[in-house]
């Protein structure tokens, strides 16, 4: 009877022991990356403050795109729709940026639904446009760049993002009113709203045009 218990203790010891055994960790294994897919371009990395997490809820521009015109454009982008090109709003603004029809046919589109199928095209229009308000509002872009209105510094990509949104018209009213004359859309973003969220921003590459087409 004693070995009869002392083969079934021994028999279950080595069952628990063996369960255990096939929990162990293995060795990671380390994957060389490709030398093709290797990323090798150092890009402008942002940093944001704690604070500025915690107010602004805002999906960010990409840390790659920076301050640059095409983190200017997508930071705008994502503002308006998300930046999703098929958007139309319930106003009936268009697209990625929002534009209104009235505004596509200054610059020479004329269908509606083609616009909101071509990403391409949208691009083109944005451009377009940042061009046409340029012209516009060159000599206040001249006058105002680098002043402080209402605790904002003015710049010339906070101008062009403030013009996308009320017109460069209000824009001339609010920087030559030094503020007094704020202008809001119907979902309530302002003029100076804008002028300080897309603040600093390269947009040196837009060139001013004098009713340019897409």
């Amino acid at each position: 009877m004693k070995r009869w218990i002392s083969f079934i203790l021994h028999l279950a010891m080595i069952v628990i022991l063996t369960s255990f055994g096939s929990y162990t960790l293995t060795e990671k294994e380390i994957i060389e990356v490709p030398e093709s897919l290797r990323v090798t371009t150092e890009f402008e990395n942002v940093i944001r403050t704690e604070q500025e997490l915690n107010v602004d809820s805002e999906l960010s521009t990409p840390p790659f795109l920076g301050k640059s015109y095409n983190g200017f454009k997508e930071a705008l982008g994502f503002k308006e729709s998300q930046g999703r090109y098929g958007v139309v709003n319930t106003l009936g603004y268009l697209g990625k940026y929002q534009f209104g029809a009235n505004t596509l046919k200054l610059m020479g589109v004329y269908h509606t639904g083609d616009f909101l199928r071509d990403a391409e095209l949208q691009e083109r229009t944005f451009h377009t446009n940042m061009s046409r308000n340029k012209w516009i509002l060159r000599r206040d872009i001249k006058r105002f760049n680098g002043k402080r209105i209402r605790g904002t510094v003015v710049t010339e990509s906070g101008i062009l993002a403030a013009a996308h949104l009320a017109g460069a018209g209000n824009v001339k009213k609010y920087l030559r009113s030094y503020g007094k004359r704020d202008v809001a859309d119907a979902y309530g973003s302002t003029i100076s709203y804008y002028l300080n969220k897309f603040g600093g921003y390269d947009v040196s590459i837009v060139e001013q045009k004098k009713n340019p087409k897409v």
